[in-house]
Order: structure tokens, then C-alpha cells, then sequence
């Protein structure tokens, strides 16, 4: 007997189209194979029952099928055939059954109202849509009514009855106030199911008169306005406090009848003061958890997905401090058809026997009833292989004319199911799908699967061969599958060869070969072994291997399970791994795979790293692994884990690390599942349902972790409902019309259980919308599709498997997708503030035109051209935004007497809205910049020519130049200041009547009719006489600094008697002002306190010597002997004799020369002026004169203002030596 092993159920369920045969014979999915045989139609789209359209747009009616080959279709219009081509309006989609009524064109939506039905039919059958009933939406407006003011005593209660138009579907209510603002809601003041606005006491505030009934009809995209109601509360001392009475419902008991499967509300509202709270209980049981919801401040009890069991009394209390009332509501659960057994669709050979099944409950129960190809069975065509037996149809022998679609309808008065289920009758000869010659490869040792996919109707019988006339396979050595698939369990060397699979039945018989090669397994005959190395070593591990020679092999190293380090010190060769010059980072485990393209085998070594030891005696390891690892106690959500600890190898075992395996999802990685101390072997773990738990245990010293245990025993967990649902829900819309609902899914020891889904609910934010769910797969994303543009809904996302539901999830805000706004900002107003600054304002655009998150307004401005110039530029737009809903902003940086243009938009999280209308504004004259040059030429004894550009930047309309201008003497002392006003026309002045040889400083700017601008400043001198003048030159300037003084040196080439001044500062800063040292009053009193000094020291001489005491004549040689004749220093070339510390005073801070030569007036007004003669000159820092001492005797006269007459002080102290 052969061996037959069951296919799985995801194999099963590889049938013909719908997937669900309930025969043994079954068609495999093979594109050619489908393409060849016939089959009834199937319906696979239409329209929903309750078809509600829009009246003005065109009407689609949906009806697709398959079939082969392929169907046609047709239709019925309340029980009639609907002949389509008489009527100019309808048409229908190539190759598709789907109707298209055009409305848009002039047809009436009212006219095709009724009740459509397609039929799809081929020569195998035929299959019917369900009935659909067209409706066009309606959304009548509010009839005319005088509304009478409310006049309403503080305390009393109040109800504004809403009664909105009956429109189709019926609308969603919501009460607002004239500004579209909704009206705050309460304990106190609440709306209704029925949208009237209740108050259980009313109150001063609730006077107002826009208290405004809106009704929207979500289908036509209308709203519809109630007239406003007025209602005034007069208040009266004291208030009387009442007792709780029901405002709705009315009475003590009311009844409600309620559907399987949809959501039950039972409202209580209640009157009385103070305001009383509401209470829910049902009588005789309890409200069932996870399905039970309170709304609208508990006065509505929610109840989802109700069953039978839900009916029963509820009693709503209301109550407050002075009593409490009740009533009482009858809940009867009803059940429109649902299916038990729904039929499913029927393959058959010639001769063969099925059965169609067609169960459904409801409740009442509903009545079965059969059609064959659309038509009620009793009046079908005659088949005497079909025999109806209530819920049943049982065929026997059937043949191929039996091919037929049978409809099941079950219905009673809440509604009816419709399905079809088609008998397909197939005579087809054995068909071989496995491409012949076909080669297997597998490792000796591992099973052998042989494929030998097949059809045939009658099933044909499989048969295997070895050999091209071998004799039929059998025996246990062989399993043989239903879908035709030999298995070798273990094939070894010799199972080598050619394979035949015969597939035969009454119609004929097909072979087909394939070919098997088993290959030798890959080892590693000399694995890599543990290693402890000292630092700085050399370690090798081994890897030497033997694989099949007709397969390529490689081999990878990993350290620690990932890649070896980018180190030149590893070496990989052909079957070794060495380590140079180790170190602490080298610490590891080290695997070595190796890989063929049929098996992976790998070893690891561990290597550690250890500093040389003092003394070899012992040797520090890591420890062994532990061993016996044994479960107990083993409960739903925990077990008892003991181990026996290895040898720890002279190094104390600090702790225990546990891992697990989850062979059920992750099989063969590794989970931390935690750590105890290594004083101990046993632990109590916590599991998770539905996980298939394997243990082992690590040992750590100080020197590092063992190698892991062995493993455990397997422990499988039971499943359960899902303990979380997922995180990070969100919802963001891609399109304008969207949702994309997102989340992170959980992970697969996380699903508790089997089947794990998620159901995915959304709902309309404050519009008292139904969530509407959707169950979808293990997924992390459900897109929304036909959503209002940019509207708030609440989303949750619950897991659930096979067991049940996760714990009920929380609720997130999202928005559908956002699209540009509609409107610009409008009344743009431009304020001019000064001739660079401008505010700008604008009305915000209506919160619902934004269509989107509220992001800000830019604003655009250009500059349109120059009114000084009235010349146009190239327009460079710039672009201001302000965040958040400002309604101004200011503008910066504006040129002057310019006209500008600008305008407003609205930006959301999609974009720019429309631009509003440009707005042109300008800027009035500001003062001008400052002349674009100022040049000084042609002087003369008495005059200086001015020359000018006008100002880069006008700003305006010049009015006039200003020039003002001053004398500076040598002192550098200013003189008194002249202004002169020019023309602006005027771009050059002759200035007259000035002293010769004298500096001047001019200041020179524009003006405008707002005021001056910048001013530019020049300076120049008069000439002394009319010769040409000799210009100075000084050139090879060196310099020589020390710690507390400079020497500077230069070459002069000019006139006689001319003044030097030598500018300098710290680097960095501005240099101060030159001043002419000889005219400044320290000085001259210093030269003359030096002078004193000398005459004091030639008396005090005199009078020795006179005494007759001996005097050092040697020394005064030597002290006063000719300076021309004194040695100099090499370093800083001063004469040797007055190079003394003392002559030199310390440099003043901001007093070094800077490298342009230059000396500002606002840092110092200190200077240097030379007295000495020759080309070259020497100054010290302080003053001080070398060239003082360098022999001169006559005085040369003084150049400029000053007396010539005056003696030099040089010279003053020259005639005391």
C-alpha cells in the first residue's frame, strides 16, 4: 500500500478562481491550464443592495464576472427586462456588465428609480447580482415656520425641537450659533438622538437669540439652516430646586426592536435641578464588557455588534440630591439572515456525486429557496443527476451537460442573503504541469521532493518510476502526496537517477522525467578551537573542510556574528584565520561558515585575551557552560528553569544570563530573557502565550561568558487574546480625498495567538458618525479612500487573533488629506509708516476655505520702479511669511520714494493659496546718500576747485548740496566753520578768498526735502607761492623695536624746513592724530628742566675744583668727550654713551606705528616733529632725539606758522656740553 500524506490547508486551498472546491478535485492555478477550461460565471462586483446616488451626477451600477468562456451579460428593472438600447442615456462598459446612466446630460435621477438585478451568463450558466435598489439622495429644504420666542423661568427645563426635513439617507444634526461656532454642551444642556437640544435646567447665560438647527446631508454635500430661536430666562429669587423627570423618553416603559450585528443606542434625558446624573443597568444581567459605551455625558447607552443575547430590560436612573426617576426600555434583538453554510462552488468528473449545502439563521428563521441559472427550480429545465432536499442539493452521476450556476436566497422580513454557486462537469484527459527533465540537487541525508503537478477530470492516478523501465515505486522508504509529489524521506547516494511520474485516467495517460542528483553533506573536518592568548600574540584558528567536488564552497569568518574588523593584522587563508599582534578588542567568538548553494555549515571558537600572568601556576578561563537544564511548574504564563553551573575555571561565576528561542516565530534566534546572580541555579520565568519556548544559560566570569547550554525541552504556551494593540497610530492624509491610517504592527511573539489581524475603525470627528471598521491582515497601513477634504477623525486600531480582541484601544485625532486653500486674504491694506518701513493688513480667510493645518501668510512685495529716476528694473520678488493667523505684518527694508507692488496668500501644509489682488502703495522721500566722491585739485594762494558726483542713492528729489569747511592750524586746531548752499543742479564750486599755505577740512553732503544725508570729508592746503611746487619724497623707512621704545629711520628728498610727522598706534586700533611735539608745553618744559640739570652739575664741578680736590679729569673726558666719536650699538645702531635705561621711557599704550603709516586724531594727540638735519633722522619713542647728540652745532630755522626766530632746543642743549 502506498504511503498518502494530507496536503496542508493553504495547499488546499489552491483551487479554480474562488478557492473553496469541496471535491477531490481540485484545478491548480496554472495560468495556460486556466485559459483551457470552461467554466460558469462568477460574480465578482456589484453594486450594494441599498444603492443611494447623487441626482446629479451619472448613475454607475455595477456588475463584473469571469467565466469561460467569458459571460454576457443582461439586466432586469423591477422584475422586467431593462433593454438598455432603447434608452440613449444608459449604456454599458465594454466586456463588463456595469450600467452607466448619464445624468450630467440632461437625464433625471428620479426617473431611474427601482430595482436592478444582472444576469451573467455563458454556455455553462448563468449567475444573478443581487437585487439593487436605486434611490437618488434628497435633501429638502426646511419648511417655513414663525418660530415664537421662548420665555423660560430659571431652573425650568426646556427642550428646542429641532424636526429637520426627511431627506435621504436622513442627515446629521448639530446646533451652532450665528457666528458658525457650535454650542457648548453639558450635563446640563445636551442633544438629543433626534437632534433636539435639551436642557435639564436652564440658566441666565443660555439667553441668546441665534440658538440654530443645522441639518447636513452628507450625500449632496448641502446644509440646511434652521430659522434662529430666541430664548430669554428670567430669573426669579429664590430658585426652586426640582426633582429628576424624564424628558425622553416618555412614561415609565418603551419597547425598541434592534438588528444582529449593528449598534444599539437607548437614550435617557432628564429634567430637574440641580442637574441629575444618569445610571445604567439591565435587569437581571450585566451589560456586556468590551462592547458597552456610554455617550453624550451617559444619557446614551451604546451598545456594538449586539446578538440575541443583549435583548432584555434596561433601566436607565436619573437622580439628584432631591430623587431620582426611571424608565424602562424593552429591547428585543432580531436577525436578518446570516449564513451558516453558505454554498460554495462544485468541480466534478463525469459519474461523479456532490452536494451544494445552504444554510442560514436568522430570526425569524428564514426561508431557503433555489434558482438554477437565475430561474426558481421548481420551473428549471429537467436534470436527473439533481435531487433538492430542503437546504440541499444532492447530484449523482452527474455529466457534462449538468454544468449549472445555482442561487441559494435565504430570507425573511429584515432582509435576504443571495449567493451562487456554480456545478462545473469537466472531462479532460491528464495534463502533466511539472516542466520535463526537470533537475533536483539535494544533500545525502536530507529528504528528496519530486513534483509532479497534474489535472485530469476524471482525477487521474499518479504513479513513479525509477528508471525509464523500472518498476513501480512502493514500499515505506517512499511518501506519496495527493498533488502528485514523491518524497524520499532520506535520500542517499544511490537514490541518484531518473524519475517518471505516470499520470493516467479513462481518457488517457501522460509521463513525464525528472532528474535527481544527492550530493556528499559539507563538513569541517578540523573545527577552530577555543583560544586564550596573551596580548600582543598570535592566535590561528582552523577551518578545514570536505565538500562535494561538483559544488563550489566558500568560506566567511565572522567575529561575534558580524563582519571581521578592516584590520591588515587579520589574515584569512585558504582554511585558517590568523591574528596578529592580539589585543583587547580581538576578544571574541569567531565562526567560521562555510556555504555551498544546497547547505551552510559553520564552528566557533571563543578567543580571550589575557595579560601576561606573574606567575604561570594558574590559569584564568572563562567558565564552562552549564548543563541539565530542566523545566517544572510549567503554568500558562510562567515556569521554573534549574541548571547545574559548569567549572567556572579559577574565576568566580558573577551571574547567569538566560536566553530563549521561540521556535514558533523565530526559530534559531536568540532572546535575552534575563540575568540572575551566580549564586544561583534556578529561576521562575514569565512567559508569553503561544510561544514555543527553548532555554539555555550562560555563565559569565570575570574573564567573559561561557559557551550557551544546551538547550531545554520545548514548551509551548497556550494561546490568548492579544495583551496590546499597536503603537504610533496615526492618521495623515496623502490626497485631499484620503486617510492613511498607519501604525506599528506588533511583533510576532506579541500576537498572543494564531491569525493575527487588526481591526481598523474610523469616524468623523463631532459629527456623531458611526466608527465604520475594517478587519485587515498583519499589515501597518489601511488608506481611506472618498474622504471630505481636511476633516478631524478619531482612529483606533485594535489587534485581534483567532481567540479574540486585544484589551479596547485608545482613540487618536487625524485629519483626511489636505488640499490648497480655496480663497485669498481679502481688504489688503497698506499702512506707509516711514520711507523704509510699511505695515500691511488683511482680513484671515475663513477657517474652512484653508483646507488644511493653518501654516501662515506670506506676503510678496516688489519694487516696480524708482520715482527719482522713473526708470524700471528687473522685478525680484521678495517674500515675507508670517506664522500662525496674523492678520498684519511689517515690511522692512524699503527703498525710498519707490512705488511697490504686493500681495497676500494663505499657506497651508499642501501649499500656497491663491494670490490676493496686487496692491500698489509707495514710499515717500527719505534723505539721501551720501555724494558718491569728493575731490580737492587746482590749488592755488587763495583757492581750491570742488568736484562731485551726485548720490548713489537719492532717495527723492535733491533740493541742494551743503558744503561747510574750516581752517586747521598747526597746532591742529580748528578754525571757525563756513557753510555754503549749492544747487542741486551744480556738480562742481571754485572756493575764493582763502589763506595760502593752509590746511583745510571740508564737509560735504546732499539734501532732500525730509533732511541732510551722510556727509562725505576731504582735506587740502592752499600753496605758499606760485612756483611749481618741489613735492617732498621719503623713502627706505625702516624701523627697530625694543621692549620699551622704536627707532624709525628714513630718506628724505625735498625742500629745506620741512616738518616730519610720524604716525603710529597699537595694531588694531585707529592711530591718533598727528601733533607737532616741538609747540606742546610738557615739552618745552622738560628740555628746560634738562637744561638746569646740566648748569646745577657744571657749578657743583667747578667749586671741587677750585677746592683743591682731586678731580677724575679722565672720567669727564670720557663723559663729555665729542659724541661723532662715541661707539654705537650693533643692535639698535644709538650712540653707546646715551643709550642708558633711563633716557628711554616706556611706549604708551596704542602708540606703535601701524604698518599703513598713518595717525588718527581720535586715539592721541600726540606727534613727533623732527629737528634733526642730513637725510637721516632717529627718534626714540619717547621724544628723545638721537640725532640731538650728533655733533651739530648751528641751529637751523624752524618751517611754517611758527616764529623762525626761536631758538631749538636742541641746540639749547648742545651750548651747555
Amino acid at each position: 500500500m502506498m504511503k498518502k500524506k494530507r496536503l496542508s490547508a493553504s495547499k488546499a486551498s489552491l483551487v479554480l478562481f474562488l478557492c473553496q472546491m469541496i471535491s477531490a478535485l481540485d484545478v491548480p492555478l496554472d495560468s495556460k491550464l486556466l485559459e483551457e477550461l470552461s467554466q460558469p460565471p462568477t460574480i465578482t462586483q456589484q453594486s450594494p443592495k441599498d444603492y443611494i446616488v447623487d441626482p446629479r451626477e451619472n448613475i454607475v451600477i455595477q456588475c463584473e464576472a469571469k467565466g469561460k468562456p467569458p459571460p454576457s451579460f443582461s439586466w432586469t428593472r423591477n422584475g422586467t427586462h431593462f433593454d438598455i438600447d432603447k434608452d440613449a442615456q444608459v449604456t454599458m462598459k465594454p466586456n463588463s456588465g456595469t450600467l452607466v446612466i448619464n445624468i450630467m446630460n440632461g437625464g433625471k435621477a428620479e426617473a431611474y428609480e427601482g430595482i436592478y438585478q444582472c444576469t451573467a451568463r455563458n454556455e455553462r450558466g448563468a449567475a444573478i447580482s443581487n437585487n439593487i435598489v436605486i434611490r437618488p439622495s434628497r435633501s429638502p429644504l426646511w419648511t417655513k415656520e414663525k418660530l415664537e420666542p421662548h420665555q423660560v423661568r430659571e431652573g425650568d427645563s426646556l427642550v428646542l425641537h429641532c424636526r429637520p426635513p426627511v431627506g435621504l439617507p436622513p442627515p446629521i444634526i448639530f446646533w451652532m450659533d450665528n457666528a458658525f461656532q457650535r454650542l457648548p454642551q453639558s450635563e446640563r444642556v445636551s442633544q438629543g438622538l433626534n437632534g433636539d437640544l435639551y436642557f435639564s435646567n436652564v440658566q441666565p447665560e443660555d439667553t441668546r437669540e441665534d440658538y440654530i438647527c443645522y441639518a447636513r446631508f452628507n450625500h449632496t454635500q448641502t446644509i440646511q439652516q434652521k430659522q434662529p430661536i430666541s430664548v430669554k430666562v428670567f430669573s426669579t429669587k429664590p430658585v426652586t430646586e426640582k426633582q429628576p423627570i424624564l424628558l425622553t423618553p416618555t412614561g415609565s416603559t418603551s419597547t425598541k426592536v434592534e438588528l444582529r450585528g449593528s449598534v444599539l443606542l437607548l437614550e435617557c434625558i432628564a429634567a430637574g435641578l440641580p442637574t441629575p446624573g444618569i445610571h445604567w443597568i439591565k435587569e437581571g444581567g450585566e451589560l456586556p464588557a468590551n462592547r458597552t459605551f456610554f455617550e453624550n455625558f451617559k444619557k446614551t447607552l451604546k451598545i456594538i455588534d449586539v446578538s440575541e443575547a443583549d435583548s432584555g430590560n434596561y433601566k436607565c436612573i436619573a437622580r439628584n440630591i432631591l430623587g431620582s426617576a426611571y424608565h424602562v426600555i424593552s429591547v428585543t434583538v432580531k436577525a436578518a439572515p446570516y449564513w451558516i453554510t453558505a454554498p460554495r462552488n462544485l468541480v466534478l468528473s463525469p459519474g461523479e456525486d456532490g452536494t451544494l449545502i445552504c444554510r442560514a439563521n436568522g430570526n425569524p428563521k428564514p426561508n431557503i429557496s433555489w434558482l438554477a441559472n437565475g430561474v426558481p427550480i421548481a420551473i428549471a429545465p429537467e436534470d436527473p443527476s439533481r435531487k433538492v432536499d430542503g437546504d440541499t442539493i444532492i447530484f449523482s452521476h452527474v455529466q457534462e451537460r449538468s454544468s449549472a450556476v445555482y442561487q441559494c436566497n435565504a430570507s425573511n422580513e429584515y432582509g435576504y442573503l443571495l449567493a451562487n454557486a456554480f456545478v462545473n462537469v469537466l472531462a479532460e484527459p491528464p495534463r502533466i504541469l511539472t516542466p520535463a527533465n526537470k533537475l533536483y540537487q539535494v544533500i545525502a541525508d536530507s529528504p528528496a521532493l519530486l513534483d509532479c503537478a497534474y489535472f485530469g477530470s476524471p482525477k487521474p492516478e499518479i504513479e513513479w518510476f525509477k528508471g525509464v523501465k523500472g518498476s513501480i515505486l512502493r514500499g515505506n522508504e517512499y511518501v506519496f502526496h495527493d498533488n502528485g509529489t514523491l518524497e524520499i524521506p532520506v535520500a542517499q547516494k544511490d537514490s541518484t537517477g531518473t524519475y517518471t511520474c505516470v499520470a493516467r485516467n479513462e481518457l488517457g495517460k501522460i509521463q513525464n522525467e525528472v532528474q535527481l542528483e544527492v550530493k556528499d553533506p559539507t563538513m569541517i573536518i578540523k573545527q577552530p578551537e577555543y583560544k586564550v592568548i596573551q596580548r600582543y600574540g598570535q592566535v590561528s584558528f582552523e577551518c578545514i573542510i570536505k565538500h562535494d567536488s561538483t559544488l563550489l564552497a566558500t568560506v566567511t569568518w565572522l567575529k561575534d556574528n558580524d563582519e571581521l574588523p578592516d584590520d591588515e593584522r587579520f589574515l584569512v587563508g585558504k582554511d585558517n584565520l590568523t591574528i596578529m599582534n592580539v589585543t583587547d578588542k580581538d576578544d571574541g567568538t569567531y565562526t567560521c561558515i562555510v556555504n555551498t548553494t544546497l547547505d551552510s555549515v559553520s564552528a566557533s571558537a571563543v578567543l580571550t585575551v589575557v595579560a601576561a600572568p606573574p606567575t604561570p601556576a594558574i590559569i584564568y578561563a572563562r567558565p564552562n557552560p552549564p548543563f541539565d537544564l530542566e523545566l517544572t511548574g510549567q503554568l500558562e504564563r510562567s515556569v521554573e528553569l534549574s541548571w547545574i553551573p559548569g567549572d567556572e575555571n579559577n574565576s568566580p561565576i558573577t551571574s547567569f544570563v538566560i536566553e530563549y528561542e521561540d521556535g514558533l516565530h523565530e526559530p534559531g534566534v536568540w532572546h535575552y530573557q534575563t540575568e540572575v546572580p551566580g549564586t544561583q541555579t534556578t529561576v521562575q520565568l514569565k512567559l508569553s502565550p503561544y510561544v514555543n519556548y527553548s532555554f539555555r544559560v550562560i555563565a559569565v566570569n570575570e574573564i567573559g561568558r561561557s559557551q550557551p547550554s544546551e538547550p531545554s525541552e520545548q514548551y509551548l504556551t497556550k494561546s490568548a487574546n492579544p495583551d496590546e494593540n499597536p503603537s504610533n497610530v496615526q492618521g495623515i492624509g496623502s490626497e485631499p480625498d484620503n486617510l492613511v491610517i498607519t501604525w506599528e504592527p506588533l511583533k510576532g511573539f506579541q500576537s498572543n495567538g494564531p491569525g493575527l489581524q487588526y481591526k481598523v475603525s474610523w469616524r468623523q470627528k463631532d459629527v456623531d458618525d458611526e466608527w465604520t471598521s475594517v478587519i485587515v491582515a498583519n499589515v501597518s497601513k489601511y488608506i481611506v479612500s472618498g474622504t471630505p477634504t481636511f476633516v478631524p477623525y478619531e482612529i483606533k486600531v485594535q489587534a485581534l487573533n483567532d481567540l479574540g480582541y486585544a484589551p479596547e484601544p485608545s482613540e487618536v485625532i487625524g485629519h483626511s488629506g489636505e488640499d490648497l486653500p480655496m480663497v485669498a486674504p481679502g481688504n489688503v491694506q497698506v499702512h506707509v509708516i516711514n520711507s523704509t518701513l510699511a505695515k500691511v493688513h488683511w482680513d484671515p480667510v475663513p477657517l474652512k476655505t484653508v483646507r488644511g493645518h493653518l501654516q501662515g501668510y506670506k506676503v510678496y512685495y516688489w519694487k516696480v520702479q524708482s520715482l527719482s529716476r522713473r526708470s524700471r528694473r528687473h522685478v525680484e520678488k521678495k517674500i515675507l511669511t508670517f506664522r500662525g493667523n496674523k492678520t498684519f505684518g511689517m515690511l522692512p527694508g524699503l527703498e525710498p520714494y519707490s512705488s511697490y507692488k504686493l500681495n497676500v496668500r494663505v499657506v497651508n501644509g499642501k501649499g500656497e493659496g491663491p494670490a490676493s489682488p496686487d496692491k500698489v502703495f509707495k514710499t515717500p522721500e527719505g534723505v539721501p546718500s551720501s555724494p558718491s566722491f569728493l575731490k580737492i585739485t587746482n590749488p592755488t594762494l587763495d583757492s581750491l576747485t570742488l568736484e562731485w558726483g551726485s548720490p548713489t542713492h537719492p532717495n527723492g528729489v535733491l533740493t541742494s548740496y551743503v558744503l561747510k569747511f574750516q581752517p586747521i592750524n598747526n597746532t591742529h586746531e580748528l578754525g571757525p566753520l563756513v557753510e555754503i548752499r549749492i544747487p542741486a543742479n551744480e556738480s562742481s564750486l571754485i572756493l575764493k578768498n582763502l589763506n595760502y599755505s593752509t590746511r583745510y577740512k571740508f564737509y560735504f553732503n546732499a539734501q532732500t526735502s525730509v533732511g541732510s544725508g551722510s556727509q562725505i570729508t576731504e582735506e587740502a592746503v592752499t600753496i605758499m607761492d606760485e612756483v611749481q611746487p618741489l613735492y617732498p619724497r621719503i623713502r627706505n623707512v625702516t624701523t627697530a623695536a625694543a621692549e620699551t621704545y622704536a627707532n624709525i629711520s628714513w630718506e628724505y628728498e625735498g625742500p629745506d624746513h620741512a616738518n616730519f610727522y610720524v604716525e603710529y598706534g597699537v595694531a588694531g586700533t585707529m592711530a591718533s592724530r598727528q601733533v607737532d611735539i616741538a609747540t606742546q608745553g610738557w615739552f618745552i618744559g622738560l628740555m628746560c628742566a634738562v637744561a638746569l640739570l646740566i648748569l646745577i652739575l657744571l657749578i657743583v664741578c667747578f667749586i671741587r675744583r677750585n677746592k683743591g680736590g682731586k678731580y677724575p679729569v679722565k672720567e669727564k673726558e670720557d663723559a663729555h668727550a665729542d659724541p661723532e666719536i662715541q661707539p654705537m650699538k650693533e643692535d639698535d645702531g644709538t650712540f653707546g654713551e646715551y643709550s642708558d635705561a633711563e633716557d628711554h621711557k616706556p611706549l604708551k599704550k596704542g602708540s606703535r606705528t601701524p604698518s599703513d603709516r598713518t595717525v588718527k586724531k581720535e586715539d592721541s594727540d600726540d606727534s613727533l616733529v623732527d629737528y634733526g638735519e642730513g637725510v637721516n633722522g632717529q627718534f626714540n619713542e619717547d621724544g628723545s632725539f638721537i640725532g640731538q647728540y650728533s655733533g651739530k652745532k648751528e641751529k637751523e630755522p624752524a618751517e611754517g606758522n611758527e616764529s623762525s626766530e626761536a631758538p631749538s632746543p636742541v641746540n639749547a642743549m648742545n651750548s651747555f656740553v
